[in-house]
C-alpha cells in the first residue's frame, strides 16, 4: 500500500526531544521554540513569529488581533479546510464566500471587491497547493478599503509571491506543521506579526492573556492578566522535531520538488490528450510543491479513478467539500453561487505525495492512472 501521507524524521529529532527534557522546560517557549521562531524570522523577513500549538489556532489568535467581533464580515474562498473560517466565526463574524481561480484554485482577486460592504472587516486568501494569491492586488483592494489580510499559508510555508514569503505579506500569516505538511511536528503551527503594533499584544494573546513574557525578558517586575487571550503554546517537544524539520529544509524542498516533477513529466501526455489537467504554477508563484493534484474531465472520472487506484494499493484522495455547501455555512449564511469552486472541487484528486515517497513509486501511480485514463 502507498499512503496519502507518511510522517518523516531526519535523525536528530529524538535528539533534540532528550535536550530539551534535559534543558529543565518542555512546556512553551523552551529552547526549541525560541530557535524555531528564530529560524523563521531570519529566513522569512518577518517582524516577528510565535509558534502556536496548530495553524487553527495561528488562525484564531489573528482573528484576535485582527479585533473581528459580532456582526463583522470577513471575505474568504469556501475551498479551504474549515478552519480558515472557524477563526472568525468564533469571534460573531460573518463569512462571505469568494469564488477562486480556474488556474491556480485560489481566491479569485477580480471578484473581492464586488463582496465588500461597510460591515467587511477582513479578507483571508488562502495559498492553496503553496502557490500563491495574487497578492499585489488583494493587498491594494485592502488598503483602499482599510481592511485587514490575514494570509492563510498553512499549505505555503517557505514559498513565496514575486520575493516576498508567503505569510508575511498581509498583516498576519499563518502556518501550519501538521502531519500532512512540508516541515512538520506532528501537531503545530504558527503566525507571522507583519505590522509590529501587533507584536505586544499577540504576545499577550497567546499567554492566555497575561504579560508573562514581559516578565520573563524583565521588562515588567510581576506578570498579571492584562487582556484576554488563550494557551496558544505549543510544547517545546514538539518544537524539537519541528527544527530538525527546518534544518532539513532545502533537503524536503529538493526531494519534493523531484517528485511533483516525476508526476508532471509523467502525466503530461494525458493533459496533452485532454483527458485531464495538471496543477498550474503562476509566473509570480514560487512554489514549495506542497502537493500534487491532478483535475479529471468529471466527477464519476474522479470517483473512478479513486476507486481503481485504492484497488491497485494506492490511497488518493478528494480534498475539501466546498464550504458553502456544508449544512452548518447553509444555515448560517445562507446560499452561495460559486461555479468555479463547485465544478473544480468535484473534480480534483490528490496525488500521494510526501518526502520519503519513492520514484519508482511515482511511475507506478503515473503507470496506473494511464491504465484507468485511456480505459475510458
Amino acid at each position: 500500500m502507498i499512503p496519502f501521507n507518511r510522517q518523516n524524521l531526519f535523525g536528530k529529532e529524538l535528539e533534540y526531544i532528550k535536550d530539551a527534557y534535559n534543558s529543565g522546560k518542555v512546556s512553551g517557549d523552551g529552547k526549541y521554540t525560541k530557535m524555531c521562531s528564530r529560524f523563521m524570522e531570519e529566513r522569512f523577513n518577518s517582524k516577528k513569529i510565535l509558534l502556536t500549538t496548530s495553524g487553527t489556532h495561528a488562525l484564531e489568535l489573528a482573528a484576535l488581533l485582527a479585533d473581528i467581533n459580532e456582526g463583522d464580515e470577513v471575505i474568504l474562498p469556501s475551498y479551504t479546510f474549515v478552519s480558515t473560517a472557524n477563526a472568525f466565526v468564533l469571534r460573531g463574524a460573518k463569512i462571505v464566500y469568494c469564488d477562486i481561480r480556474e488556474d491556480n484554485l485560489n481566491i479569485d482577486e477580480n471578484k473581492i471587491e464586488d463582496l465588500i460592504t461597510e460591515k467587511t472587516k477582513a479578507i483571508s486568501p488562502v495559498h492553496y497547493a503553496g502557490v500563491a494569491c495574487e497578492m499585489d492586488t488583494i493587498m491594494h483592494i485592502a488598503k483602499k478599503h482599510n481592511l485587514i489580510v490575514v494570509e492563510d499559508a498553512a499549505q505555503g510555508v517557505d514559498a513565496k509571491y514575486k520575493d516576498k514569503y508567503l505569510g508575511t505579506i498581509g498583516d498576519f500569516g499563518c502556518y501550519s506543521f501538521h502531519e500532512t505538511k512540508n516541515f512538520s511536528s506532528g501537531e503545530g503551527g504558527a503566525i507571522s506579526i507583519n505590522d509590529e503594533k501587533y507584536i505586544k499584544r499577540a504576545e499577550i494573546i497567546r499567554e492566555k492573556g497575561t504579560n508573562r513574557s514581559q516578565f520573563f525578558r524583565g521588562e515588567v517586575d510581576k506578570y498579571t492578566w492584562v487582556d484576554i487571550g488563550s494557551s496558544y503554546l505549543p510544547s517545546d517537544i514538539n518544537a524539537a522535531v519541528l527544527y530538525n524539520q527546518f534544518e532539513n529544509m532545502e533537503n524536503i524542498n529538493n526531494k519534493r520538488k523531484e517528485i511533483y516533477n516525476a508526476y508532471y513529466n509523467g502525466l503530461k501526455d494525458l493533459q496533452d490528450q485532454n483527458k485531464l489537467r495538471l496543477p498550474i504554477i503562476n509566473d509570480f508563484a514560487k512554489t514549495n510543491y506542497h502537493m500534487f493534484y491532478i483535475i479529471l474531465n468529471s466527477e464519476e472520472e474522479r470517483n473512478g479513478l479513486m476507486d481503481y487506484l485504492k484497488a491497485n494499493g494506492i490511497l488518493s484522495v478528494f480534498h475539501y467539500i466546498p464550504l458553502h455547501e456544508s449544512p452548518y455555512s447553509r444555515e448560517k449564511f445562507g446560499n452561495f453561487s460559486l461555479p468555479v469552486t463547485e465544478n473544480l472541487s468535484r473534480r480534483l484528486l490528490r496525488l500521494p505525495m510526501y518526502y520519503s515517497l519513492k520514484l519508482e513509486e511515482v511511475n507506478y501511480i503515473v503507470d496506473k492512472i494511464h491504465s484507468y485514463i485511456l480505459s475510458v
